[in-house]
């Protein structure tokens, strides 16, 4: 274990990072992010990785369900804005599936029909193209798919 880190023993750093991703559900990229912010060398960052995974500190499968799910439910993201986000933290695809898995497509929605009702309201426009476009716009920057955010705002 060269360059480590002055303030901590390896020990130390471990025991900090696993209270770190005991918090809530980590990834092996915000983890790895983590340890280099603290100057923690390469070949220890790979064995601490290596040890985080096998005692089920970092898990890929339930991060990215439990971000999907959060991510949905408070932050009222789509689909689409989860999956990229989790591609940014190099989750595999077929993760990504799994945890976007974990939205209710009825709730999905619901949601999506309570947001355009909303945003409608704020909206101080009366030509109804430049509205339909603008809400369009909003719905697509939280990430829902092109086609369900068409069709709910022209049935709406």
């Amino acid at each position: 274990m060269s360059k480590m880190n002055t303030m901590y023993n390896y020990d130390e750093i471990v025991k900090k990072i696993e209270l770190y991703c005991a918090e809530q559900d980590r990834c092996k990229f915000d983890v790895n992010q983590k340890l280099i912010k603290w100057g923690i060398d390469n070949i220890s960052i790979k064995n601490i990785l290596n040890n985080l995974i096998e005692e089920k500190f970092i898990d890929e499968i339930r991060y990215a369900k439990s971000f999907a799910r959060g991510k949905f439910k408070i932050k009222k993201w789509g689909r689409i804005k989860i999956s990229n986000m989790l591609r940014s933290k190099n989750i595999s695809e077929s993760n990504i599936i799994k945890g976007i898995s974990q939205i209710d497509i009825e709730e999905y929605t619901e949601t999506l029909l309570r947001i355009i009702e909303k945003k409608e309201k704020l909206l101080k426009q009366d030509n109804p193209i430049i509205k339909k476009n603008k809400l369009f716009q909003y719905l697509k920057q939280k990430g829902f798919e092109n086609d369900l955010i068409w069709d709910n705002i022209n049935n709406n």
